[in-house]
């Protein structure tokens, strides 16, 4: 792990001293951390845990401020999930005292730390840290260890429409794929791309030429402002028939259309609708 994050959780988690009293508080008593950047718990790994609780007990405790009558966790969620399912009644904490600021950056560091973030979680992580405590792309790169471009890469991610921010989530997308939707110059195709690279399992550099094409095509449909009205409408009948590209060229005594496909099975799709027009 990177230097600059260890130092960095040091600083605002000092070692443990005499102190750093470890206290038994109760369940019912802890409240999740607001600045958790973690939105995805997986119920397997937090079984394995609670498995591992009940045969062996909490090894590490947690860490927690006083807030009113509750504590909220600053590290050490995935341990109180699963101690609640161990139905354990009390768990082991150390109580520090906390600014939010402090609290919030506590928590991102800690599970940047860990590196299980998916890519959208990490790029949120660096989003709060940059909105909430003023950080610079360039400060979290040298805190976090991080290059610059690693930061600037992932927060670029945030530009993706929810439903493909979610598919990142999800593991259907990697932060390639991400990446490489953003250079599409039509943005509100972007969810349907996405669904096409997840239907006909594309790698990045099969997106990437389809993402080329596209481009081109939309540079040449601009240039043509004067293209008939009836063409256009009938090109758009066309391409939501065949579900892709299709284009209508005429010049004065011929015409041509050009329906597009971007991988033998797309072809075999569009073959067997023309077959079925003929069969019919």
């Amino acid at each position: 792990m990177a230097r600059g994050l260890g130092k960095g959780l040091e600083a605002l988690l000092p070692a443990m001293d005499n102190e750093n009293e470890i206290k038994k508080i109760p369940l019912q008593k802890l409240v999740a951390n607001p600045y958790q950047p973690r939105k995805i718990f997986h119920d397997e790994a937090i079984e394995e845990l609670a498995q591992s609780i009940r045969e062996h007990g909490i090894i590490q405790p947690i860490v927690v401020r006083k807030k009113g009558s509750k504590y909220e966790i600053v590290v050490g969620e995935r341990r109180f999930r699963a101690a609640k399912l161990a139905e354990l009644n009390q768990i082991p904490a150390i109580v520090k005292e906390m600014t939010e600021e402090q609290m919030m950056e506590v928590a991102i560091l800690e599970n940047l730390q860990r590196e299980d973030l998916t890519p959208i979680e990490e790029a949120e992580a660096y989003q709060s840290l940059i909105d909430k405590l003023n950080f610079t792309q360039e400060d979290l790169a040298k805190r976090l260890g991080k290059s610059r471009p690693h930061i600037t890469n992932h927060i670029r991610l945030l530009q993706l429409p929810d439903v493909v921010r979610q598919m990142v989530n999800d593991g259907l997308l990697s932060m390639g794929h991400g990446r490489t939707l953003l250079g599409l110059k039509n943005k509100r195709k972007i969810p349907e791309v996405a669904n096409r690279v997840v239907k006909q399992q594309l790698n990045v550099r099969q997106l990437e030429s389809l993402i080329k094409e596209m481009n081109e095509n939309v540079s040449r449909e601009t240039s043509k402002t004067n293209k008939d009205i009836f063409v256009q409408s009938k090109e758009t009948q066309l391409r939501e028939y065949f579900g892709t590209n299709v284009q209508i060229k005429k010049s004065k005594n011929k015409g041509k259309i050009e329906i597009e496909f971007y991988s033998e099975e797309d072809l075999e799709r569009i073959l067997e609708i023309l077959e079925l027009e003929e069969e019919l």
